[in-house]
């Protein structure tokens, strides 16, 4: 099949014939799920005998064969109408691709620490068995970022069952309520700075994630009165997961199997932080005079349309929209013409991250080039600034500056007589008859009583002030 008659599926129909859009990538979306498929049968081709060089396809396959089908099939910048996304995203048949990929993680996982154990495999051998379960569950992480952004309780626990054989499950609560909060602030710990390798960020982003999960949650359990060691501490519940699985697996295979799972665990977990490395990286939001950061456009994610990652990573790379508007699910996500692009996928981008000479030499200038030259706005590495500056800024950018976003000042909420509120990005709203119990706040609690600086439980992108009065 040509790249031409391949593009012209994902092109099928325009906004003026929105009564009969169809998606053209509908059956496409299975090659998320088929990933750790393909990973599946490279272990059970080696447990059944084969070389161990077969353990080494997924990991070529991601990152020699997508990135070569990324430059050979191109971007994919069509939009789904707006007239559709509803039905889109009330379509069960998208929500079973997200299931799918479960199943396949844990087999690799348990079969994996079987065959470490058992098979007697030579040192590459053990590598390439630790990549390719690595990946799995790194890109599975993934597949939980996708089910963690939801709000019914199913795939909410499913992100923490995801993120078990990682690791990671503090990732569910610091991704969504830190993370999507703070973006391209100062105080994200998954936001890169310009001039930051990604071997100096990566421990950075591990520490200072975790540590933002453990605030976050110790902070909502004592608004409700319990301690931060109480069994209602969502990374606790994430965490025992991974203890439950590593230890049954333990007990079954012996200690080496945990040799083997925590290996592949920080493999995987690395996966997620070069993601959050290139997702960000030099990109600030602007301080306002109220002392809030603005609110969080497309400009502030780097964006990719190569089609073939999105299409592996539930189009993950559509991240400026994903940021814009989080609960949006992933056949949803849109392209912004204002988005800063990346010049390749994911897939390539990862690998050019490993090599910050290679990285600094094209990501720097287009850093520049989306700051029109001044600096001053971006998000700078601190012991690299005067040098970023000296080299990149323009004396006189050539055109003026994004304007910033703020919604409605808090005095004019705070003064409202309603009783109902919603966060203008997603469909929460605040009772007072009902409060919100699960962040601490008691039926009968009153709008005025909710701090100033509490974001919204379900996108977490809008805080207090950002509320209007609701009927």
């Amino acid at each position: 099949m040509s790249a031409t008659s391949i593009e012209s599926k994902f092109e099928s129909a325009t906004a003026d014939t929105a009564a009969r859009w169809v998606d053209g990538k509908r059956w496409f979306w299975l090659l998320s799920p088929a990933l750790p498929v393909l990973g599946l049968a490279s272990v059970v081709a080696v447990a059944l005998g084969a070389t161990p060089l077969v353990l080494f396809s997924l990991p070529i396959f991601f990152y020699v064969i997508v990135p070569a089908f990324d430059m050979l099939i191109g971007e994919d910048r069509v939009n789904p109408p707006e007239s559709v996304v509803a039905a889109l995203e009330a379509d069960r048949y998208y929500r079973h691709i997200v299931y799918a990929y479960i199943p396949s993680q844990y087999i690799v996982t348990i079969l994996g620490a079987w065959l470490a154990v058992t098979a007697g495999l030579p040192w590459w051998g053990l590598l390439g068995l630790v990549v390719t379960a690595g990946m799995v569950n790194g890109v599975g992480i993934n597949t939980a970022h996708e089910l963690g952004h939801k709000t019914n309780s199913l795939e909410r626990w499913l992100a923490k069952i995801t993120l078990a054989p990682v690791a990671y499950g503090h990732f569910f609560v610091e991704h969504n309520k830190g993370h999507h909060r703070h973006v391209a602030t100062p105080e994200d710990p998954a936001s890169s700075r310009m001039g930051e390798t990604f071997w100096a960020f990566l421990p950075r982003s591990v520490v200072g994630s975790a540590r933002s999960a453990w605030r976050i949650e110790r902070e909502r359990l004592a608004r409700k009165g319990e301690s931060a060691w109480s069994i209602g501490n969502e990374n606790l519940q994430a965490w025992a997961m991974t203890v439950v699985l590593f230890g049954a697996l333990t007990l079954a295979f012996g200690p080496w199997a945990l040799a083997f799972l925590v290996a592949q665990a920080v493999y995987g977990f690395s996966l997620l932080e070069v993601v959050n490395y290139l997702e960000h990286y030099g990109l600030l939001r602007k301080t306002l005079p109220s002392g809030r950061y603005e609110r969080c456009q497309p400009r502030h994610s780097w964006n990719s349309n190569h089609v073939v990652t999105n299409l592996f990573l539930y189009q993950l790379q559509r991240h400026s929209d994903h940021h814009a508007n989080p609960t949006r699910r992933y056949q949803g996500l849109r392209h912004f013409e204002d988005a800063p692009q990346l010049p390749a996928g994911y897939a390539t981008m990862i690998l050019v991250a490993y090599l910050p000479p290679l990285w600094f030499r094209l990501m720097d200038p287009k850093v520049a080039a989306h700051h029109d030259g001044d600096l001053t706005h971006a998000h700078l590495h601190t012991p690299r600034r005067e040098a970023l500056l000296a080299r990149w800024s323009r004396s006189t950018p050539t055109q003026a500056d994004a304007p910033s976003v703020e919604e409605m000042p808090a005095a004019t909420v705070e003064s409202s007589a309603a009783t109902r509120h919603a966060c203008p990005n997603c469909d929460y709203v605040y009772d007072e008859t009902q409060g919100c119990p699960g962040e601490g706040f008691r039926p009968g609690t009153p709008w005025q009583a909710i701090p100033a600086d509490w974001a919204c439980p379900q996108c977490a992108v809008r805080e207090k002030p950002d509320f209007q009065a609701a009927a």
